[in-house]
């Protein structure tokens, strides 16, 4: 019994526009080594370009226990969805949330007429590579040296195609790896 009133209780969350004051909440969810954190003026300008990419996940106390940032960019058909970051704190995995916020990311592109959503992840990462393959998305191609560290880490270019996208052009792999600079 005790089990399932955990469940419970980790899963009764809601999705919700996030907001300048959110900045101030978030701080659980990218104390995680996995998760890229950004100066307050990245997220900030996010939150002022493209409000319907940015979003997160409250639990019934009202933390930030997850959140998705993205945008629309490109051009013509590369005229694409990205997920810039998607994180959720590790109490909260494992509970379909990351993909909730994957499902509302990609329906704003799908509103937005978009070709495609991509998203970047550390080729060691095989949890989230799993879950977004479970997604339907498919490795791209390899962004070399992409996370700065110590080594610098490689990077997957994972896409889903958008029903814009017909004839699934955007999601044709390529084998020649690129390196950060010559992403298009």
């Amino acid at each position: 019994w005790r089990e399932e009133v955990y469940t419970v209780k980790r899963t009764m969350t809601s999705l919700t526009s996030f907001h300048c004051k959110d900045l101030l909440k978030f701080n659980l969810v990218n104390f995680d080594p996995l998760t890229e954190t950004y100066a307050l003026s990245f997220y900030m300008s996010y939150m002022a370009h493209w409000p319907e990419y940015f979003q997160k996940v409250e639990n019934v106390s009202g933390n930030c226990v997850g959140y998705i940032m993205g945008k629309a960019e490109g051009n013509g058909d590369n005229w694409h969805g990205h997920v810039t970051a998607l994180s959720v704190t590790p109490y909260y995995r494992r509970c379909g949330l990351a993909r909730k916020l994957m499902k509302y990311l990609e329906d704003v592109s799908e509103a937005k007429k978009t070709y495609f959503v991509d998203l970047f992840v550390r080729k060691s990462n095989n949890v989230a590579i799993s879950m977004y393959e479970s997604l339907g998305y498919i490795v791209y191609r390899t962004v070399l040296d992409y996370y700065s560290g110590d080594p610098d880490e490689d990077a997957y270019d994972m896409r889903k195609a958008m029903s814009m996208d017909v004839e699934k052009k955007s999601v044709i792999p390529r084998d020649q790896p690129v390196r950060p600079e010559d992403i298009d």
